[in-house]
């Protein structure tokens, strides 16, 4: 399974629908990753417009997400005034070689999530609409609960797809940042994912969060992957 399944597998849209050459996402409100537009299929310039009258009977935007790949159709898109949005890279990395025994009462496994996890993606700006993808994602999944300095720190959700499994919606609360509760957390989903059969542990970040690809790359991740989004007023 490639890793832009893994993430519509892991992360999935409300509904999904196929029209012509297009799949049409329905997201509800979840984001863009569950609200983007991907081709599938051959498609000409002609095509476009019926992607975006799909988009429109949804009530999105005209938004397309481009993977790695996909330069004709951000060719396309970009000719016809779609602007670039919310560059994403994608990490890998084996399990094996990230998994480790965290600290006692640092890290635990929690499903159906806690008040306090919704509290702490609150203060993130994961809303309901994003905790609403958590709940209908299939199992394999959980949570990853981090506590440091007495008290809940941070949160992040994981899930699994054949053997790569992928961690979404990490937050650490800025009070509580750069004293190692990320790295244990990223361990312990690691763990996890060991423990349901994946082999490979990825996960997804804009290229804006500087932080974040530091976390990553200090646990020794590669990059696998890019992608991005063309988006424009509807």
């Amino acid at each position: 399974m490639n890793l832009y399944d893994v993430i519509d597998a892991t992360w999935p849209a409300a509904r999904c629908l196929s029209r012509g050459p297009w799949k049409i996402r329905e997201g509800l409100g979840g984001g863009s990753r569950v609200s983007a537009t991907t081709a599938e299929g051959a498609w000409t310039e002609d095509d476009i417009p019926l992607a975006e009258t799909a988009q429109a009977e949804l009530g999105q935007k005209p938004l397309f997400m481009i993977r790695d790949g996909d330069g004709r159709l951000d060719a396309a898109l970009d000719a016809r005034g779609y602007h670039v949005a919310d560059p994403v890279t994608i990490y890998a990395a084996p399990v094996a070689t990230l998994a480790r025994h965290t600290p006692p009462v640092t890290t635990f496994r929690l499903w159906p999530m806690l008040e306090i996890q919704r509290e702490l993606w609150a203060d993130g700006g994961v809303g309901p609409e994003r905790l609403a993808v958590m709940e209908r994602a299939p199992f394999p999944k959980t949570t990853v609960l981090g506590r440091i300095n007495d008290r809940a720190a941070g949160t992040a959700f994981i899930a699994a797809a054949g053997e790569t499994a992928m961690l979404h919606a990490l937050h650490v609360i800025p009070s509580q940042r750069r004293q190692g509760i990320a790295t244990h957390m990223m361990r312990e989903a690691a763990r996890w994912a060991q423990d349901v059969g994946a082999k490979q542990l990825s996960v997804l970040v804009t290229q804006a969060n500087a932080d974040a690809a530091a976390l990553y790359a200090s646990l020794e991740m590669e990059v696998v992957g890019h992608y991005y989004y063309r988006s424009k007023q509807a």
